[in-house]
């Protein structure tokens, strides 16, 4: 169609508009019970943003600015509960309670003004090895809350990390809940599930890893911390950071559970520990500065079914001696192969069950947090297919999480459910033993989970922000 003919089928359709709205009854025409209007000219003319469809005039008011304040917020409120309840990768709450971890939140605010280092604990198998996934999430929470430092540390590190470099020397007997080490009837492993035994003089040193990828904050020590318990009451420790700071021995003139505690006024890279005396040495933490810490603690093969194993005392005491506020269990791969029936997956949850519960009763100032297994795959009649009973192991453990006081967050169905395990391997994102992550992998699991905790933080601090400016505001709802 040419430009002139559209021009003549715009103002035609004009004039009979015009036209209608000349000789169209004002009181409209009644078709039964229905009713047809047509504006005049002169509202068509004088129409503005101030009169309503119905010929109305609308008195506009003013918009306070708490108004527009509380608005926005109660906007942020509703979009971040909706992500909470409803997007890929939310949390399963016990109870429904979206406000879970708010105390935790709340406190974590506090920690720099308070001089402490609050600290969330996560164990796991193999799938966290080398600081994977916990990585990101000592990022995150470090961003929002301060800290800094690759966090707690065993006196021996048989696995190694991408975030700290160590060496040790001296004789030191292993105790350990799993895997190589000894057992120990009395239960005395520790915080870490194991824990390392000296007598004479051995050596502890750790130097921040050269990995550009990692934040400058996590690189530096200020604030190092030994737990141990002293067997005789001699036990001694200097620390050396090799920065022109002075040696500081620290002295222990009692027997038992313990810590030495030492605060640097300079932030250094690399520290030295040299240890005297007949003691268990349960771990070092390294921290960087007052805030939240991320304490990375791979359990290689174990299910996770071994905090019953520890002393419940020494489990305690070493919990708040560590101002711990979160514990993050994330375990099931290893139960996997060996399960071969529904009652088998059920019976697998009953035993994470006795761990949840024994870590709640020990520690109920912490809140617990349950990541469920990946998928894994085999091959079945030539095709990869996920283990069977996985889904139903997924499942039975995210019942009795919930059901006991702590949070879930699924990890099958983040990845996409059944056989998603295959479309990570495709896209680089997982071995070819289609069980473990690859790093990429651990990266992109590790970033949906901290997103996760960005969502549930919004939601908690929109809904703070609220409650303020009503509580200053009492007369606007």
């Amino acid at each position: 169609m040419k430009a002139s003919q559209i021009l003549i089928f715009i103002v035609a359709v004009i004039i009979c508009l015009t036209l209608l709205a000349f000789f169209f009854p004002a009181k409209g025409i009644y078709l039964g019970n229905l009713s047809l209007k047509f504006p005049s000219v002169e509202k068509i003319l004088t129409r503005s943003s101030s009169v309503s469809d119905l010929g109305e005039e609308v008195q506009i008011p003013e918009i306070a600015a708490k108004d527009s304040v509380l608005q926005t917020l109660k906007d942020s409120v509703a979009f971040y509960r909706s992500l909470v309840e409803n997007e890929l990768g939310k949390f399963y709450f016990p109870n429904d309670d979206i406000h879970y971890f708010d105390a935790l939140f709340q406190k974590m605010e506090r920690a720099k003004d308070n001089e402490k280092v609050i600290r969330v604990l996560h164990y796991g198998d193999s799938q966290i090895e080398l600081d994977r996934i916990s990585l990101n999430l000592r990022a995150w929470f470090q961003t929002k809350f301060g800290g800094g430092g690759p966090g707690l540390l065993p006196a021996i590190q048989t696995i190694p990390t991408g975030t700290i470099n160590q060496s040790s020397s001296g004789n030191y007997t292993i105790y350990s809940t799993y895997g190589d080490g000894l057992r120990r009837a009395n239960g005395y492993y520790g915080l870490m599930c194991k824990c390392f035994s000296m007598n004479g003089h051995n050596t502890f040193y750790a130097r921040s890893s050269g990995n550009k990828q990692i934040a400058p904050s996590m690189k530096r020590f200020s604030i190092v911390k030994l737990l141990f318990d002293d067997h005789h009451g001699d036990f001694s420790a200097t620390l050396n950071d090799k920065s022109g700071n002075s040696e500081l021995t620290k002295v222990s003139n009692t027997k038992g559970f313990q810590s030495f505690i030492w605060k640097l006024d300079t932030p250094v890279v690399s520290i030295s520990l040299s240890l005297n005396g007949n003691a268990d040495i349960f771990g070092v933490f390294v921290d960087g500065d007052y805030g939240v810490n991320v304490d990375n603690i791979p359990l290689r093969g174990s299910a996770g079914t071994i905090f019953t194993m520890i002393d419940d005392s020494l489990l305690q005491r070493s919990y708040k001696e560590s101002n711990v506020g979160l514990i993050i269990l994330q375990f099931g791969g290893n139960a996997i192969t060996g399960i071969s029936s529904v009652k088998g997956a059920e019976a697998y949850a009953k035993k994470m069950e006795r761990q949840i519960r024994y870590i709640r009763k020990v520690y109920p100032e912490a809140k617990i947090l349950f990541i469920g297994p990946s998928d894994m795959t085999r091959r079945v009649e030539g095709d990869m297919r996920t283990y069977p009973f996985l889904p139903e192991t997924v499942a039975a453990l995210k019942q009795v999480a919930v059901s006991n006081g702590a949070a879930f967050w699924d990890m099958f169905e983040v990845m996409g459910g059944e056989n998603s395990m295959m479309a990570w391997y495709n896209h680089g994102l997982a071995g070819p033993d289609f069980i473990h992550f690859t790093a990429s992998g651990a990266h992109k699991i590790g970033t949906l989970l901290t997103n996760s905790f960005e969502y549930v933080y919004q939601f908690y601090a929109s809904a703070k922000s609220l409650s303020t400016v009503k509580k200053e505001n009492p007369t606007i709802q």
